[in-house]
């Protein structure tokens, strides 16, 4: 995993968690930088290695009239400029071969989404970016399977995987983390994170929009950190009742900080 180092540089301090965070999808130009800007300076305050993540565009939405995105270029273009001005490495998922070709030039790290981590078409051509790749579990698949999407990525020589934990489907409309997955996953050699906010969804509403309980956000974090995944992912936004994506489940913006410090409380207690 020395690709870390190499990915934060001098932010890296393998002695704390990393953290992927930013919004569910990149709703205008300015959002990405603005919302960047924050989550920067709470993780230099905390030494918390940071990774900035927003959709460039929204593939997977449960009714067809919810929002997709401002346009593919506009929105990568807007994520790159977070790199550019602020210099932290950036990550946006993709949802076929094409989209890895077209959003390869923009960041740092290509995310699988967990609808498709089986996909062996799309993981062997992020693979080949030579990016690292972040894979989602699929909420269908048992962690001990995820070693087949390791071994698809790692088939290519690319070494820099990352698997992501963000629930598994309990009945038609919940989720629940089985916090076993952290050790049940570590023989595939890569950094594991756990997605506290994907893993509070209520999916498959009657009304067309997934549900969500973001009070147990709260309840996640402290749990996966405390079984020792490596990362912690989060979607956030600073006005969580008009984001036009995963609304219920996204985290406030002003509650992120006082989190992460309990976080790391949580880190230092358990090294």
């Amino acid at each position: 995993m020395e690709y870390l180092k190499s990915l934060f540089g001098n932010s890296y301090n393998k002695e704390n968690f990393f953290l992927i965070a930013g919004p569910c999808v990149v709703e205008n130009e300015e959002m990405p930088l603005e919302i960047a800007t924050i989550l920067k300076g709470i993780c230099q305050k905390l030494s918390i290695p940071f990774i900035f993540k927003a959709s460039y565009r929204k593939a997977n939405r449960s009714s067809l009239h919810s929002f997709s995105g401002i346009g593919d270029t506009k929105a990568l273009k807007a994520i790159a400029k977070v790199k550019e001005q602020l210099s932290v490495p950036v990550l946006t998922d993709v949802h076929s071969v094409e989209d890895v070709q077209m959003a390869a030039p923009f960041v740092d790290i290509l995310q699988i989404p967990a609808f498709l981590c089986r996909q062996t078409d799309i993981l062997l051509a992020a693979a080949r970016t030579d990016k690292i790749v972040n894979v989602k579990k699929g909420q269908f698949v048992a962690p001990e399977a995820m070693r087949f999407v390791a071994e698809k990525i790692y088939s290519t020589g690319n070494k820099r995987l990352m698997l992501t934990e963000r629930g598994t489907m309990f009945g038609y409309q919940d989720l629940l983390v089985d916090f076993r997955s952290v050790q049940l996953m570590k023989d595939n050699n890569c950094p594991l994170v756990i997605d506290i906010t994907h893993s509070v969804q209520q999916p498959n509403q009657s009304n067309g929009i997934s549900g969500g309980r973001r009070d147990l956000i709260i309840t996640i974090a402290k749990a996966g950190v405390a079984v020792g995944f490596d990362g912690v992912f989060m979607e956030t936004h600073p006005n969580v009742a008009e984001a036009k994506s995963d609304a219920t489940n996204m985290l406030p913006l002003q509650e992120v900080e006082p989190l992460l410090e309990q976080l790391v409380r949580i880190r230092k207690a358990i090294l």
